[in-house]
């Protein structure tokens, strides 16, 4: 049964978005107790789904709870083509093969957020692998190229001189077509995305459906400022343990903090406002971000997790311990070149990175109640059965002395 209560209404159009194109008519729409088709589409262009993503997912959600039907769009076409709507270059095509790789676990991911049960999931090769040129040209006949390249990045782009692949200019074509072929009445996705979304508008009044209703959600900035990108590194996974979110939501700078309570939770409205009145008041953000960290943590991974992860936070950070549970890595060497070190454990991806933390004072060695810190990235150290090597503030390894 599909809810129409004003409130609710009110807030699944408000809460979270920067924009609804034909909002009168939505809303009518949703007073009106009619079951409508909401759609989202996400491209594999990485293994994990981020809480970026998870904006967009949890508008799904409330239009789920509300009593409609929501359907998933698996990018597994659109992902090979590529998107460049929020870039800066060219991004390059991918393969099959990486594409494949990177939606295995999609499904499960979403499922953490929407009821995968009740929706509709489709892999939008399904219909696109099936076009034909003549077919794609009369839908590309309903766009014209001043339409592309009056977008705030690519008009960026051609300022520039860089770069622009007639081939990005098919993918805007692409995601109005994925509406058409599940008879969308409603498209979400984010500010960058606009452009697509209208798309989708112009090409199912192409072909003679009634075009969708759109809502844009705001773009969240990552651990390091810039907006959340897989590419960058600087995201918070659905799939990161339990520890390492919270420690992540806890590095968050104190701006975002209100920010993320209203995007990425649903923490009751009221209750973000007197946050944000306790940190206009000179609250300590620690406190807050404690609470939206085990919020955080507590919708992927469950109540007695966040708080687990909550003890463990406080025993490393404020307690200064080491964790409860550590990997080990297993060495015959009784000295070993530091750099190699951190590489060989896996706790730096390469040297470049080994050299940085070393030269910002992030790496220590434990030993007992010794610690050392590593000042010097060319230095070789000696390795002492049952040591614990540092990196960063959420990074440890074991070391053990014999056969790997």
């Amino acid at each position: 049964m599909v809810k129409t209560d004003a409130q609710n209404i009110s807030e699944i159009l408000t809460r979270g978005t920067d924009e609804v194109i034909e909002k009168e008519n939505l809303e009518k729409k949703l007073l009106s107790g009619k079951k409508l088709r909401i759609k989202l589409g996400i491209d594999p262009t990485s293994p994990n789904l981020h809480l970026g993503r998870a904006i967009p997912l949890l508008k799904l959600r409330d239009f789920q709870n509300a009593g409609h039907k929501i359907v998933l769009i698996i990018g597994d076409f659109t992902g090979l083509i590529g998107d460049t709507s929020d870039k800066e270059s060219e991004r390059p095509m991918l393969d099959t093969v990486t594409i494949k790789k990177n939606m295995k676990t999609y499904v499960a991911q979403a499922g953490k957020i929407i009821d995968i049960k009740k929706c509709e999931i489709h892999y939008n090769s399904k219909w696109l692998g099936k076009l034909n040129y003549y077919e794609i040209g009369k839908q590309a006949d309903n766009f014209s190229l001043n339409e592309f390249i009056s977008r705030e990045n690519i008009s960026k782009r051609l300022e520039a001189g860089k770069r622009i692949s007639l081939r990005e200019l098919m993918y805007p074509l692409m995601q109005g077509y994925d509406s058409v072929a599940i008879k969308a009445d409603v498209e979400i996705g984010g500010t960058d995305q606009r452009f697509n979304l209208l798309a989708g508008r112009e090409l199912q009044r192409y072909y003679k459906q009634a075009p969708q209703d759109i809502i844009t959600n705001p773009l969240i900035e990552g651990l390091d400022g810039r907006k959340m990108s897989s590419s960058w590194g600087n995201t918070v996974n659905l799939l990161d343990s339990a520890d390492e979110m919270f420690g992540k939501i806890m590095s968050l700078r104190d701006e975002f903090i209100i920010k993320y309570f209203t995007l990425c939770t649903r923490v009751d409205l009221q209750e973000i406002s007197q946050y944000e009145v306790l940190l206009k008041n000179g609250d300590n953000p620690r406190n807050l971000k404690v609470l939206l960290a085990k919020e955080i943590v507590a919708m992927y991974h469950g109540q007695k997790c966040a708080l687990k992860a909550e003890e463990e936070f406080n025993k490393i950070h404020r307690d200064k311990e080491i964790p409860t549970e550590i990997e080990i890595f297993k060495t015959e060497k009784k000295t070993y070149f530091v750099l190699d070190l951190l590489c060989d454990t896996k706790l730096t991806v390469s040297k470049n990175e080994a050299k940085r933390l070393i030269e910002g004072g992030a790496v220590t060695i434990r030993n007992g109640e010794n610690e050392t810190k590593i000042i010097d990235w060319k230095m070789e150290v000696e390795v002492i059965d049952s040591m614990v090597l540092q990196a960063g503030k959420r990074r440890f390894i074991k070391i053990k002395i014999g056969k790997a």
